[in-house]
């Protein structure tokens, strides 16, 4: 039967990825609804808690957005970017690392993307080399994030047996330096744009010319007022997340036995409250204070892909832990074995998974409670946390087709044989190098 029930997961998330958007999780009720009435499997508990992440922290970016604070943001990526073109594809993905890791999530990429693209290309260096790394660094810039849903997750799910500062302490360096091996993997990736003959055959096209050299990523409309003064509203609630991560007695304690849904049985407020709580109260800040509007904010691109993002996990994520919950007895009996003898392998079900998913909160909330009920040490499980980044080995997200949009010359690509795409080699490097490298910071740090 588990058989049976397996297939019905995984038809949903491959059709529900298909249809993009908020599909996946419209398809992971459909799975639910299958589960429920059919096979008579008692519904786990709703990834409320991720949910609620994602809206709060991206209502205060998309108030920022609106703003004006991504264009200030985005200016002085730009500067940064410009000022060494040569080295273009080392500074583009420690731009778009950083970033994500600010505000939890990759899709604040996007205005960066265009920029990389015509740096490269102005440069004569193929952008593909600096585009792929620089989405697959964005990608692990969510699981080194303070504020992201995924974070959240794993703090959550680890119960307190390692703090938000551990977390960090360990995916921040592993990435970075995982990050810089992707750089190395690309660096000479493809033939020179002067020694590429489909960019030289679109060269003889003059209009084609023109518009190549374009300063299509460059805005030279003024800042919005309160650009600068979101951005500073936005830094200080991030910093007030890692500073309550690190010093959790800064926050009251209540009285033990009396959990709920913002306080642990111990009497502490959950780290997901006080992300939810510093994000809306920073958005309001910003509201009161950047000369915006509410009406502003809802028409902000992030506060769009925040939506679609919490229908998508809603949806896979109740799905995949009912799943989860009615089979885990045999899941464990089958998996249990090899995994306490070789907990790295645990990294490559988690990796798997996140190919499917599309979402490294989705993942961490579906999969890594089986890491805990396998009994793998929370060290091990924090440095296996980035193996959830997955989501580029199918050229299906959002940031991936952002970037092969953004490339005029077409070096960025998905390929012929759909696997072999311009992402596969940075983040298949990225990715494992910075497994590998958590374990060495885990067993320091943890």
């Amino acid at each position: 039967m588990i058989i049976v029930q397996f297939a019905v997961l995984l038809a949903a998330i491959i059709i529900g990825a298909r249809m993009k958007g908020i599909g996946l999780g419209l398809m992971g009720m459909v799975a639910l609804a299958i589960y429920l009435f059919i096979f008579r499997l008692r519904p786990a508990d709703p990834p409320i808690d991720v949910m609620l992440i994602i809206l709060a922290v991206v209502t205060a970016a998309a108030t920022m957005q609106a703003a004006g604070g991504m264009d200030y943001m985005v200016r002085l990526a730009g500067k940064i970017l410009r000022s060494k073109p040569s080295l273009i594809v080392l500074l583009g993905p420690l731009t778009t690392y950083l970033f994500a890791l600010f505000a939890g999530t990759a899709h604040i990429t996007y205005s960066l993307l265009p920029i990389i693209a015509e740096v490269s290309t102005k440069k004569r260096i193929r952008p593909e080399r600096a585009l792929s790394i620089s989405v697959v660094a964005s990608h692990l810039g969510i699981t080194s994030s303070p504020i992201s849903a995924a974070t959240a997750a794993m703090l959550t799910i680890l119960g307190g047996k390692v703090s938000l500062v551990g977390i960090l302490s360990v995916c921040i360096p592993a990435s970075i330096v995982g990050i810089l091996f992707g750089v190395a993997s690309v660096w000479r990736m493809g033939k020179d744009l002067d020694k590429d003959p489909v960019f030289l055959e679109k060269m003889k096209d003059p209009e084609f010319a023109k518009h190549l050299d374009s300063d299509a990523g460059e805005d030279k409309k003024p800042l919005l007022p309160g650009a600068k003064s979101s951005v500073l509203i936005f830094s200080l609630a991030v910093l007030a997340i890692v500073l309550v991560g690190a010093f959790p007695h800064l926050m009251p304690q209540f009285e033990a036995g009396q959990e709920n849904f913002a306080v642990d049985a111990m009497g502490h407020i959950k780290m997901a409250t006080v992300i939810e709580l510093v994000m809306l109260a920073a958005a309001a800040f910003i509201l009161i204070f950047c000369k915006t509007s509410t009406e502003a904010v809802a028409k902000a691109t992030l506060f769009t892909s925040g939506a679609v993002a919490v229908v998508s996990i809603f949806g896979v994520v109740w799905m995949s832990a009912t799943f989860m919950q009615a089979n885990l007895s045999t899941i464990e009996a089958t998996l249990g074995e090899m995994v306490r003898a070789a907990p790295w392998t645990f990294a490559f079900a988690l990796f798997t998974l996140s190919i499917l998913m599309f979402s490294q909160a989705a993942t961490t909330k579906a999969l890594m409670p089986l890491g805990v009920a396998l009994g793998i040490a929370p060290a091990n499980l924090v440095a296996m946390f980035p193996s959830v980044n997955g989501d580029f080995f199918l050229p299906g997200y959002p940031t991936l087709l952002a970037a092969i949009q953004f490339d005029r010359t077409g070096s960025t690509h998905i390929g012929k044989y759909l696997l072999n795409h311009s992402f596969m080699i940075p983040g298949v490097v990225s990715v494992s190098i910075t497994v590998i490298v958590g374990f060495l910071f885990s067993a320091i740090f943890l």
